[in-house]
């Protein structure tokens, strides 16, 4: 479902809903500090502050009352050379069972808070990200592959929530609980402790090179992943040109090898959180073995009670969470940064076509005069259209033809500014596109592309697709303008028939015609038809623009066609050549003077005349 979507971004452009704004978050750079790289998740925790707040409260609570067990450990050992009774006995016991319960019922609502909190900043996120993603432009999803973008919804996404959520409560408890042990630990002998303490730096610069190690294997098996992803949606999607092609095998071949990759980069990281698991684990056995040795002396030369020794020996293993947790929790957070640094290159990426010369006193309505003045374009530095002048009156219908290349679909996709045309170029009712508010301008334009994208959703759905009030009848009325009701009559669920991905079940014809219906029951100002006729035949196209003609009346209609068929009735037809009007006129006119349009008409007449004879 959210490949389909993705995949469906820039058509659902063409349906003109969404405005396009950009929004720029700022990561710092990897060798940054840790929280000037967690900077871009500031706005996400700061709107659960208060529970933050409640959360870290009951983690302290949880882990101050955590460490008093060995110190009633303490309190009833050392009673025991005093001839401890039965009723003292069940005392400490009885304490015991209540530091136990008070601590659970605390550990609990701390966990509770604090991992919801990470759910729910989870959520915000991937509303933020599909959000901005729907308001990037084209070129951004031409440039992106879409197994990569759905690798960082998903799986960078979720590494992201283990760092807000068990990264910080741990990162929080780890801390705590550290500093609460070390305290006590001083006050029953701080010459031990010290002793303690001595292998700490040898944890610090293990955590620190293996943390390195960690993010940077991460981000490559993050990396690899969107790879792999990419090349399973890129194979699913093209599996019928792939059987016709006979390439199952050497797909499968490619596969494996990327696949073996991706999971010989895992045992990497595996072989490394495996080493640094048991190197933390044997500088702490280390530390354990001197502790034994001298408290054990302390014990014998009566500096300390057996009590406070048994204590001691308590916490020294009430420290081996911290040490442990270390790097774990360094690898949580290694992990989710890898992975806010994707996520953040989306937020990164800022939206070309924006709102930001809309002036107060725009206009909230339109007519549908379109005019081109003076238009140069260009891709990539390639010019696709040549000073090119234009002016189309509201309500005419203007067809627009020309071999392939000659920047047909570039001209239209630039009315309802898919791409934005020079300043003052593209005018719509006498004002500059980039003047009119996007979502005025394309709510009244309804755009039918070359390419057709179809939701799975039902027909109706699709068919309703931009509009918010549409009836059953609106749908019905628009089926038949587009001449795809006979066809939905005859399915068995009719217009609850599910299209399948990308409109699977329906042939091209039917795919177009929905197309056409969901553009019609719009009601736009401005219709425009780009190659929508490609996939029906000569009949069914005829009885399509006949249904149309009622459509088109009083309202501004752009066709574009190979069919001469299609667009003889215009009220003009104009022929691009090499980016730049060759010729204009009615179709005798255009005849007359024996050039471009001449041409194409002919061959087509050739064509025509050979399919008849075949």
């Amino acid at each position: 479902m959210l490949s389909n979507r993705l995949a469906g971004i820039t058509r659902i452009r063409y349906n003109f809903l969404l405005p396009s704004t950009s929004r720029a978050s700022q990561a710092g750079p990897r060798s940054a500090g840790m929280f000037k790289r967690l900077l871009p998740l500031k706005p996400y925790l700061a709107r659960y502050k208060q529970r933050y707040v409640a959360g870290f409260l009951c983690l302290i609570v949880a882990q101050g009352v955590g460490i008093l067990p060995p110190l009633i450990i303490k309190a009833g050992i050392d009673a025991i050379s005093a001839n401890l009774n039965s009723r003292k006995l069940l005392f400490y016991a009885g304490l015991l069972l209540g530091v136990a319960l008070t601590k659970a019922v605390f550990q609990f609502w701390q966990r509770w808070i604090l991992i919801g909190i990470s759910r729910d900043a989870e959520y915000d996120l991937r509303n933020d990200l599909f959000s901005h993603l729907m308001r990037l432009s084209p070129r951004f999803y031409t440039e992106t592959p879409t197994g990569d973008l759905m690798s960082k919804l998903t799986n960078d996404l979720n590494a992201v929530r283990n760092l807000v959520g068990p990264g910080i409560m741990y990162s929080a408890s780890t801390v705590t609980l550290g500093i609460a042990t070390v305290s006590v630990m001083l006050s029953l002998d701080w010459q031990l402790t010290l002793l303690a303490l001595v292998p700490m730096p040898l944890v610090s610069l293990a955590v620190k090179v293996f943390g390195k190690m960690i993010h940077d294997r991460f981000e490559k098996i993050q990396e690899m992943y969107s790879r792999l992803t990419e090349k399973v949606r890129e194979n699913l999607s093209g599996v019928r040109v792939i059987r016709a092609f006979t390439q199952e095998d050497p797909e499968m071949a490619e596969f494996d090898r990327m696949n073996h990759e991706f999971v010989r980069k895992n045992q990497g990281l595996i072989w490394i959180t495996s080493s640094m698991w048991p190197g933390l684990a044997l500088i702490f056995a280390l530390a354990f073995m001197l502790i034994m040795i001298v408290g054990g002396r302390h014990v014998l030369a009566g500096k300390i009670s057996v009590g406070t020794f048994a204590a001691f020996n308590v916490y020294v293993f009430y420290l081996i969470w911290p040490i442990i947790a270390i790097g774990w929790v360094m690898n949580l957070l290694e992990r989710g940064l890898a992975s806010l640094r994707r996520l953040n290159s989306i937020f990164e990426a800022k939206a070309e076509i924006t709102d930001a010369e809309v002036a107060a006193g725009a206009p909230r309505t339109i007519r549908g005069e379109i005019e081109f003045r003076s238009l140069s374009f260009s891709y990539n530095g390639r010019p696709v259209l040549k000073n090119l002048s234009l002016h189309i009156p509201a309500g005419k219908t203007v067809a627009i033809v020309g071999a392939t290349g000659a920047g047909k679909s570039t001209l239209v996709g630039l009315i309802p500014r898919l791409y934005d045309a020079p300043p003052g170029a593209v005018l719509v009712d006498g004002v500059p596109v980039r003047e009119i508010p996007l979502q005025v301008l394309r709510s009244n334009i309804g755009f039918i592309p070359q390419e057709t994208f179809l939701f799975s959703e039902t027909i109706r759905e699709n068919v309703k697709f931009g509009t918010t009030d549409a009836s059953d009848k609106d749908v019905e009325r628009a089926a038949e303008i587009s001449n795809i009701l006979p066809d939905i009559q005859g399915f068995p669920r009719g217009f609850d028939t599910m299209v399948g991905e990308r409109g699977l079940t329906l042939s091209g014809g039917q795919k177009q015609r929905t197309a056409i219906s969901r553009a019609v029951i719009r009601d736009p100002r401005i219709l425009i038809l780009d190659d929508a006729l490609s996939s029906v035949d000569t009949y069914t196209e005829e009885r399509i623009l006949r249904h149309l003609t009622d459509v088109m009346a009083g309202r501004t209609t752009l066709l574009i066609s190979h069919r001469v068929s299609t667009i003889r009735y215009a009220d003009e037809i104009v022929v691009l050549h090499d980016g730049v009007i060759a010729e204009r006129g009615k179709h005798e006119e255009l005849l007359a003077l024996d050039g471009h349009y001449a041409e194409l008409y002919n061959k087509q007449l050739i064509e025509e005349a050979l399919e008849q004879e075949a």
